[in-house]
């Protein structure tokens, strides 16, 4: 099977929703739980961490709605993108020019988690596409 019938394929947009949903919700637990534990590994402080996963938590019951549905309406998919990509920025800021100087772990978790989330956008994109409407025909 090829990558675009694949990304073509109807299930493809809420199989990712769902499986975005999930890694958005652990990473929320995870800063949510131990913000005070990672705070000084990471050099953040445990607010910005705790504000990071408060904001998870509406996305991912969001995802998790769209995940449910049979069929994803692409504003809705094309939305989840822009968030996904608009979080991937706001990481890339935290990890490399904002107000804070993280360690180098702390560099690396925000990287890293900064690069799972750009996968899920990427992937979105290319599920956007491949399901895009014909051009329509000149008469």
């Amino acid at each position: 099977m090829s990558l675009q019938r694949i990304f073509a394929d109807p299930k493809f947009p809420p199989r990712l929703l769902l499986v975005d949903a999930l890694a958005t919700g652990a990473t929320a637990l995870l800063l949510l739980a131990a913000a005070d534990l990672l705070a000084p590994l990471l050099q953040l402080p445990a607010g910005l961490q705790r504000t990071a996963g408060l904001i998870c938590v509406p996305f991912v019951l969001w995802l998790l709605a769209l995940s449910r549905r049979p069929t994803v309406p692409r504003g809705a998919m094309a939305a989840v993108v822009a968030i996904n990509l608009a979080w991937v920025a706001g990481s890339a800021w935290v990890a490399f020019g904002g107000t804070w100087q993280p360690s180098p772990l702390g560099i690396a978790f925000v990287s890293a988690q900064a690069l799972v989330v750009l996968v899920f956008a990427e992937l979105g994109w290319f599920g956007l596409r491949a399901t895009r409407p014909a051009p329509p025909v000149p008469a």
